[in-house]
């Protein structure tokens, strides 16, 4: 097999102060692989009409002057190793509703897509993302070595000097690595977490999946959705990524805004899903075969289809699959991850399991009888210590990458 070039996507708004870490992150990188940097600084067009009258529009204006030295920065480097796509200058930023990430993520990729070879890859970062100087040889040696299409890699958020930054963004990793290790523990196709700068793939994959969809936040997870109803997603890798622990507004929805809603005491949107929901999920899973020959109620079933409104959801599928492998396939693509998710928001709000039971409950049955001490069914997270909250964390990062090494032998080794 060639020898792929690492095409590295980085999307940036407002990231000034951080980018240049992550640009000397990259020149540190020991890598055999040659690579090219591809850095789309954004932001909407109209924002450089805004003027200091209120809070918001001054913000707006701060952003664009940001990247403005942004661009002088990168244009400075003279490097021609990066590829500057300005999508932020006066006359050149997003206009309408196409902007955000999502948009940014997609000129990247296409950009990319029109100068790579097949068997290249891109590997997705965040300007404000931390690597070690490994990094860019684990992923290349990943594909190398291995047939593997894309990558779901692991992640691991540093923390900061901000105490309230520090209980956010662990209190979300946290439900993130819940609710991995029970789709793992599920077996479920759709286990991987979508986070932008943790995800890597062929070109040739993306491109038959004819692109990104952008979005102007969630296209990672829409992303690894779509790949994964194309092939397998691979999740392990040695090295894993470091995303920022940032109260960020960047994008709609995702982690900073998933750390400035929890800071206001609201996690509501992120709840510890119980093991006994996804428990209902493989319920449904282990009767597959049943439904290919007849109609089986479930939970699952039933709210599969009032989600998409068939009384006879299954039938379609049956004329369609010649074979049981087939409707397999085509059961998962109806029951994807998005559905999943829906499942687990819409019986989590009916059953009203408290998220301090559920998250005890959780830890018991993965751990068994090495469950912290200061962790009791009646424990109320925010009285718990940054510490605590860290050995929560790295007792549930162990265990998702074991899981993680587990799948990733099982299918690739």
């Amino acid at each position: 097999m060639k020898t792929p070039t690492l095409h590295i996507a980085i999307p940036a708004m407002d990231e000034l102060d951080f980018l240049p870490h992550l640009i000397a992150d990259i020149q540190n990188q020991e890598t055999s692989f040659l690579y090219k940097i591809y850095i789309c600084v954004n932001q909407p067009d109209v924002w450089w009409n805004c003027t200091d009258d209120n809070a918001e529009n001054a913000e707006k204006r701060k952003i664009c002057e940001n990247n403005a030295e942004t661009l002088k920065y990168l244009h400075q480097l003279d490097n021609g190793q990066i590829q500057i796509i300005d999508r932020s200058s006066l006359g050149k930023g997003w206009v309408g509703d196409k902007y955000g990430v999502g948009w940014a993520r997609k000129v990247l990729f296409d950009s990319i897509m029109q100068i790579a070879d097949d068997e290249d890859v891109i590997i997705s970062l965040d300007a404000d993302t931390s690597i070690n100087p490994l990094y860019f040889e684990s992923v290349g040696n990943n594909f190398l070595n291995h047939k593997i299409s894309v990558l779901s890699l692991p992640y691991y958020h540093n923390l900061t000097m901000d105490e309230n930054a520090n209980r956010a963004i662990l209190r979300y990793e946290i439900y993130m690595r819940c609710y991995l290790i029970n789709m793992f523990r599920i077996d479920s196709p759709y286990a991987f977490t979508a986070i932008g700068s943790a995800i890597a793939l062929k070109v040739n994959s993306l491109r038959k999946i004819g692109g990104i969809t952008p979005a102007k936040s969630g296209e990672d997870f829409y992303l690894l959705q779509k790949m994964r109803k194309m092939t397998t997603i691979a999740n392990y890798n040695t090295e894993p990524v470091y995303p920022a622990a940032r109260f960020s507004t960047r994008v709609f929805f995702g982690t900073g805004p998933a750390m400035i809603k929890g800071n206001t005491g609201n996690w509501d949107s992120f709840p510890f899903y119980h093991y006994s929901l996804f428990d209902e999920i493989k319920n449904t899973y282990d009767i597959v075969n049943r439904l290919f020959v007849e109609n089986v109620e479930t939970d699952f079933v039933m709210f599969l289809q009032r989600q998409y409104n068939e009384p006879d959801l299954w039938q379609p599928l049956r004329d369609n699959a010649k074979n049981l492998t087939r409707f397999e396939r085509a059961f998962h693509e109806k029951a994807d991850a998005l559905r999943i998710l829906q499942y687990l928001k819409y019986t989590n709000s009916q059953r009203k399991i408290p998220d301090n039971q559920a998250l005890y409950e959780n830890l018991q049955l993965f751990f068994h009888d090495e469950v912290p001490d200061f962790i009791q069914p009646d424990t109320m997270l925010e009285k718990l210590s940054v510490e605590q909250l860290q050995i929560v964390r790295n007792q549930l990062f162990i265990r998702e990458n074991n899981e993680r090494k587990i799948q990733f032998k099982k299918i690739y080794l």
